[in-house]
């Protein structure tokens, strides 16, 4: 920790209550079955961050209209915040091509690091991410408690502070690994769903609260309901462990453990699809106009477009132009297929990073042939569009490149242009 411990606001009354908040750079993990009110405590978990003018940096698998609608249900504007770079979204996809892969751990570890590189990127003080379950398939537990201690010792030593959303497990495989990774957080909210509705209205169960370090006060049960509005509320309490008092609070410290296992780095497929539909798009591209307006960070969006010529000649396709451009970007920078035009979106540009990528791009086409590349960029243009003061949102600014109608087709340049 880079600072003395403390204990900041949840927004869970039931823990800020009884535990006097949680503490700056812990991690806290839920587990619950579907519909239980987990998604809903990790918002409440983001506003809490944002009402204290903190960055939170929310990972989901949801897509974004479905977020808002979860959000609205807390009446909790959640694009007023992500407007204001307060709330960062960043959508991520199940890695459900690495389980049937024999090196799945290794591939597994690359998907922690990826969530590090996200947060180098944006420097959060909060961390949501729900949810985790996908990520924590590991065929050897230790490899799993390795990895996910070096990812907690990382965001911990920054002081960010973090919640982890995880499924119920249903196999004695699944509770092994879930453990695992309960054994080192800070603290576990376990919700247990009841298959009755409370006062035949309301959907809830019982929470568990259950400190691993620090939070002295014990382990504490409650009834909770999931009300409109209001999300997860408790109806009553009971005090499993009578109250320990103390004078500060303790330094949290992470069991010392020798590594089994010392894994290789392999190659292995992207953690984050940074594939985007077009809506999911616009909305990144408005998260990094905020950060540029916050923090003066530089972007650039290109859009490439294929002269329908090229595919009637058999020269290139518009499909191997953008798997050669999927190909050449790196890890952070965003990607979107619309209509006839590529979207690119470099979200930490510079001078060369532009020239870079197309020079990447040329070495994944189709063939490395030189007469082949000189008459392949005849068929390719580009647009690029660099973060300004007068670029106000997503929409404006990709109204200036698409539709491909005659304006805009007027404003894309040859690809020799950036290529010689």
């Amino acid at each position: 920790m880079n600072s003395s411990i403390r204990l900041i606001s949840s927004g869970f009354q039931f823990i800020d209550k009884n535990w006097g908040g949680i503490y700056r750079g812990g991690s806290y993990l839920i587990v619950g079955p579907r519909k239980s009110g987990r998604t809903l405590l990790g918002l409440k978990f983001a506003s809490e961050s944002a009402k204290s003018g903190e960055v939170c940096l929310y990972f989901t698998n949801m897509r974004p209209k479905d977020l808002m609608i979860q959000a609205a249900s807390l009446n909790f504007d959640i694009q007023e915040y992500m407007n204001q770079n307060l709330i960062i979204v960043v959508r991520v996809a199940p890695p459900n091509d690495v389980y049937d892969q024999p090196n799945a751990d290794f591939m597994l570890i690359d998907y922690f690091k990826d969530i590090l590189t996200v947060v180098d990127q944006y420097n959060p003080n909060r961390i949501v991410f729900d949810e985790l379950t996908p990520y924590i398939g590991f065929r050897n537990p230790n490899i799993l408690r390795d990895t996910f201690l070096d990812t907690l010792e990382v965001i911990e030593e920054r002081d960010i502070t973090s919640l982890f959303i995880v499924g119920e497990p249903a196999t004695q495989k699944a509770e092994i690994l879930v453990n695992t990774v309960a054994d080192y957080v800070t603290a576990k909210i376990k919700l247990k769903k009841s298959s009755t509705k409370f006062e035949n209205q309301f959907h809830g169960g019982t929470i568990f609260i259950s400190p691993n370090v620090g939070h002295t006060e014990g382990e504490f049960t409650f009834q909770y309901r999931i009300e409109p509005l209001n999300g997860v509320t408790v109806v009553e309490h009971k005090k499993e462990t009578p109250a320990i008092s103390e004078t500060a609070a303790p330094t949290i410290q992470r069991p010392v453990i020798n590594k089994t296992v010392s894994p290789t780095p392999v190659s292995s497929p992207e953690i984050f699809n940074n594939v985007y539909n077009y809506s999911d798009f616009l909305l990144i591209l408005n998260n990094q106009i905020a950060l540029y307006k916050s923090t003066g960070q530089k972007f650039t969006l290109l859009s490439f477009k294929l002269d329908p010529a090229a595919q009637v000649k058999g020269i290139i396709s518009l499909g191997e132009l953008q798997n050669a451009i999927k190909l050449s970007m790196e890890r952070k920078d965003k990607i979107c297929f619309y209509e006839n035009a590529i979207l690119v979106l470099i979200v930490r540009s510079s001078p060369e990073s532009v020239r870079n990528l197309i020079t990447r791009m040329m070495e994944n086409l189709p063939s490395a042939d030189e007469t082949y590349l000189l008459t392949v960029k005849n068929f390719i243009q580009v647009i690029e569009t660099e973060a300004s003061d007068n670029v106000n949102d997503a929409q404006s600014l990709t109204a200036s490149i698409l539709p491909l109608d005659t304006v805009n087709l007027s404003k894309y340049v040859p690809l020799t242009q950036f290529t010689g």
